[in-house]
């Protein structure tokens, strides 16, 4: 049948009001929406926004505390600042672009979105509340869903500030599952980067009385390092950073206190500096891996409109802070070297060790240079897609992920489903190698881990990393879990910051089909396989012991829109440690044992 002709006049022209652009065009505010299941889904998104505002409060000198209260869905925020005026009080929450952060001298720098973040949450929640006391006086507005239900004026004998109450809107968020980590973390970091504020949730204070340095002494934990942690803290620039045991260079990066995992501008400029301030104080010319490797920092910076390179704001593009910031972080790398000579000369004796292992990997790097390419044509193990990564500018960059699987049958059916432009899949031969405990030196010299270094382009460290997403695509059995483990093993060993920064993921693969002639349901969990024999007459049941029994035809809905990933995320760096020598190390015995009190019974 022919498409109907729609003329293109005035009556096809459509517009929005705000806020119903906000509940269309949900991702454009929030990013993704996501179930709770991932640190940036969009429900923790919402209380970051409302707790931004209290923290500009505490960065402008008002208020040095705030409550928060999570009962249920519903969430409430309390900060002790200065108060919306009561005048703007619905406007502020409520019409777009309205705002106090317009105003340079009002707030310099704003972490909240200018104009934007309240009014989004106020939207996109079901019930939305707001009271601002000041002077004795309040103004309080009722929202449902955006839209005014009701306001009044108050008398108040409560201290200055902000209180706010909201509960996601289940039409936007549908299902999701509150998980308090990931709110803990982002209220630790707050108080990192602004060191005397106190933020207290459900109960549980958060404070910090070192800055950044604190961020760093809870990241390492209890592990040995080279020197104490040097910290600097100026007006526009606070950074800390020590040399550890570990592989890689591992950072923490922050920009008007927006944690900016993939770095940018500020977080270049930094090392940068560094660089230079030890090569200035030691009248060397020393490599910049020489110096960065084994390095643990922290930076952020304080600045007025800031220019990021995508919507999520993970990455800083701003280019004008690169001069400041080189020269600041030289000239107070470099006092402090001359005036610690103890720190300097543990920093230098890590500097010239690294040097050495760099020197004598090099000729193990080229044999096993030499030895991939004598056998790549025995071995496919890559196959490749159209766009990488590292193809700066380009729209589907952020798309590309890399399938590591085991085996020829599983490997099969991804590349036959597999979007070629963004979707490569590397398959892997038996389990690699427990790499646990050895140096850098012996992964090299392994066939297969150099491999997979290789196909993902980190050689020479992450920075050269072909794809977005590093996707684990292993069976759902024991020996699937345990290949699993040795892979985080090896890149949490040896290329940490592809975790830090979010680049690995694990795929949920179905574990069950449930289906009659009519129905077909694919079921991730007993829970769900066991619901769906409920809902479908006669239904007949497939368990999936491994990825190679799942058809090409099926697997391609799997890999595609509806795709199932888990990013691997670490609480902190001394746990990866801690975890890594309980489960990777030589123990056995406490595994054992660890095994026999956890096991789980189930009779059919």
């Amino acid at each position: 049948m022919a498409k109907q002709k729609v003329d293109y006049t005035e009556d096809a022209i459509k517009s929005l009001d705000p806020l119903a652009h906000i509940r269309l065009r949900t991702g454009m505010y929030i990013g993704r929406i996501g179930d709770g299941s991932n640190a940036n889904d969009g429900i923790y998104v919402l209380v970051k926004e409302i707790v931004d505002n209290a923290i500009d409060e505490f960065i402008m000198g008002a208020g040095k505390k705030v409550e928060i209260q999570r009962e249920g869905d519903t969430v409430t925020v309390r900060d002790f600042g200065r108060g919306i005026p009561l005048g703007k009080v619905v406007d502020c929450v409520s019409k777009i672009n309205t705002g106090g952060k317009y105003n340079d001298d009002v707030f310099q720098f704003s972490v909240g979105l200018n104009g934007v973040g309240t009014k989004a949450v106020n939207a996109l929640a079901a019930s939305f509340e707001v009271r601002s006391h000041r002077e004795g006086q309040a103004k309080y507005a009722r929202f449902e869903q955006g839209r005014l239900q009701e306001e009044k004026d108050e008398r108040t004998k409560e201290p200055n500030g902000t209180w706010v109450r909201f509960t996601p809107d289940p039409e936007i968020f549908k299902k999701y599952t509150w998980v308090d980590q990931y709110l803990h973390k982002r209220l630790l970091y707050y108080c990192y980067l602004n060191a005397g504020l106190a933020i207290v949730y459900n109960g549980q204070e958060f404070v910090s009385k070192n800055g950044l340095r604190d961020l760093l002494s809870h990241e390492i934990g209890g592990e040995a390092v080279h020197y104490e942690a040097f910290h600097y803290k100026g007006e526009r620039l606070e950074f800390a950073f020590t040399h550890g045991h570990s592989y890689g260079e591992t950072y923490f990066s922050f920009v008007n206190g927006q944690y900016t995992n993939d770095g940018g501008t500020h977080l270049s400029a930094f090392r940068e500096g560094v660089l230079k301030a030890v090569n200035a104080f030691s009248g060397k010319s020393y490599a910049g891996e020489d110096v960065r490797e084994g390095m643990v920092g922290a930076v952020a910076i304080r600045m007025q409109d800031p220019i990021f390179e995508s919507q999520t704001k993970n990455k800083l593009g701003s280019t004008e802070v690169r001069g400041w910031i080189v020269d600041e972080v030289k000239a107070e790398v470099e006092r402090w070297l001359h005036k610690d000579q103890a720190a300097a000369k543990a920093l230098l004796e890590k500097v010239a060790a690294n040097e050495r292992l760099r020197t004598e990997l090099s000729k193990i790097k080229k044999e096993a240079r030499d030895r991939a390419k004598s056998v790549a044509l025995r071995i496919p193990k890559l196959t490749d897609c159209k766009v990488h990564f590292t193809d700066a500018g380009h729209r589907r960059r952020d798309e590309t992920s890399i399938f590591i699987t085991e085996g020829d049958s599983a490997g099969g059916s991804l590349v036959q489903c597999r979007d070629v432009d963004t979707q490569s899949i590397f398959r892997i031969k038996g389990k690699p190698l427990n790499c646990y405990g050895m140096g850098k030196e012996l992964v090299y010299k392994n066939e297969e881990l150099y491999h997979i270094m290789s196909a993902l382009g980190i050689e020479n460290g992450i920075d050269g990393l072909r794809y977005n997403k590093v996707i684990i695509a292993t069976d759902a059995d024991v020996d699937g879990m345990h290949i699993r483990n040795l892979l985080l093993t090896f890149f949490l060993r040896f290329f940490e910051e592809l975790v830090t920064r979010g680049h690995v993921y694990i795929l949920e693969t179905p574990l069950f089909r449930v289906r009659n002639k009519q129905q077909t349901v694919y079921c991730y969990s007993e829970a769900e396989r066991d619901g769906a024999m409920r809902a479908i007459k006669n239904p007949e049941v497939t368990r999936f012991k491994g990825l190679g029994e799942i058809s090409p035809k099926e697997f391609g809905q799997f890999i595609g829109d509806d795709i199932r990933l888990v990013q691997v995320g670490i609480e902190s760096m001394h746990e990866v440690a801690t975890s890594l020598e309980f489960f990777m190390g030589k123990n056995t015995p406490d595994r054992k044992q660890f095994i026999i009190d956890n096991l789980v019974y189930e009779t059919n």
